[in-house]
């Protein structure tokens, strides 16, 4: 495995970073225990999760992934060997079941505890804003469009003066943003240098060959700020496992259970991921290694968020590490994204 630190912190991290939101729905207890056993035995030692969690999200089903990851670090006793990132829920329909108060300080205050409870422990190594207030384009929106009926109203330097006080209480170590535009990101490092406020150490986006729009405006603000890019769907929801090209998807993946969830399975994604695995093959390796070890290599990357539902996806998973692909290669693949850009923003 290789590591690294969490921007801003001396925390160290694995590259890889075992992500657990089907823990609770599409997985069991006794499978999430497996899935971190495994990953703790071969290097990984940083797991994210949400109260959120598991997704899809439902009120019976809200924070099971947590309380999961919570029986597991009691029983091995091993919270001193992980590094735990968990998210507070954003406002919205989706979440109403939750709370709808967004980041006001007494929602971060319970949401936290809360957490804290379900994880049984008694500090988050990081602790993200699972998505923005505002009105802005996220989830597969690809162009930002002003709402004339949005409420909301600049918080940026109440909200990071609240997170402030629980790293002050030791509550939290670091602090991080998740599905944030470069607005956001920058608008938090200028409340944090104004006030010289716990600065931002990561942000949590989607990125894959299929999804590159980071690259836009986000990896600049990455590099130049110091606010590291936590990958989620690095594999686009398994599609970049090729197994739904080639009809190998089991009964129980992802998109088979839950179509609705269609970012991306448009007709330029499926076009897009037919030339990666066109690619891949010529390479001989998998279109999964070739997708992760792509987002591994980039350089704004602080860790790659894997997803797996069994174990042997998990070791193909983060094996990943271990692939370094050659400049040609990466030269290829820019090649295709040329033809079909950021097909699944």
């Amino acid at each position: 495995m290789k590591y690294t630190k969490l921007p801003s912190t001396d925390i160290k991290v694995s590259e890889i970073c075992l992500g657990t939101m089907t823990w609770g729905n599409q997985n069991t207890e006794a499978e999430g225990h497996a899935q971190m056993d495994y990953a703790l035995d071969h290097g990984v030692n940083f797991i994210d999760t949400a109260e959120l969690y598991p997704v899809p999200a439902t009120a019976e089903t809200q924070g099971q992934t947590s309380k999961i990851i919570g029986t597991w670090l009691k029983k091995n006793k091993t919270r001193d060997k992980v590094i735990l990132a968990s998210k507070i829920a954003g406002p919205g329909e989706y979440t109403a079941h939750i709370r709808t108060s967004g980041f006001a300080g007494d929602s971060i205050k319970e949401a936290l505890d809360l957490e804290l409870a379900r994880l049984q422990t008694d500090y988050i190594d990081l602790y993200q804003l699972h998505w923005p207030e505002r009105h802005t384009n996220t989830f597969g929106v690809r162009d930002f469009k002003p709402s004339p009926n949005d409420p909301w109203v600049d918080n940026f330097n109440e909200v990071l003066h609240t997170l402030k006080s629980f790293v002050d209480a030791g509550k939290i170590r670091a602090i991080g943003l998740s599905n944030e535009k470069a607005w956001g990101a920058m608008r938090c490092a200028e409340e944090v240098r104004k006030d010289n406020l716990i600065p931002i150490s990561t942000t949590q986006n989607a990125y894959s060959m299929l999804n590159r729009v980071f690259e836009g405006d986000l990896a600049e603000v990455s590099l130049r700020e110091d606010i590291g890019l936590l990958a989620y769907s690095p594999l686009a929801f398994g599609v970049l496992s090729g197994k739904y090209i080639e009809g190998t998807a089991a009964d129980n993946a992802r998109l088979k259970l839950f179509p609705r969830f269609a970012r991306y399975s448009s007709e330029q994604s499926t076009e897009a991921t037919k030339q990666y695995l066109q690619l891949a093959k010529e390479l001989s390796i998998s279109l999964t290694t070739l997708s992760l070890a792509f987002v591994n290599q980039r350089p704004f990357v602080t860790s790659n968020i894997i997803g797996a539902t069994n174990l042997e996806q998990l070791k193909e998973n983060i094996a990943s590490i271990d692939t370094e692909l050659s400049q040609e290669t990466l030269d290829r693949i820019d090649a295709i994204h040329a033809t079909i850009p950021n097909p699944a923003p």
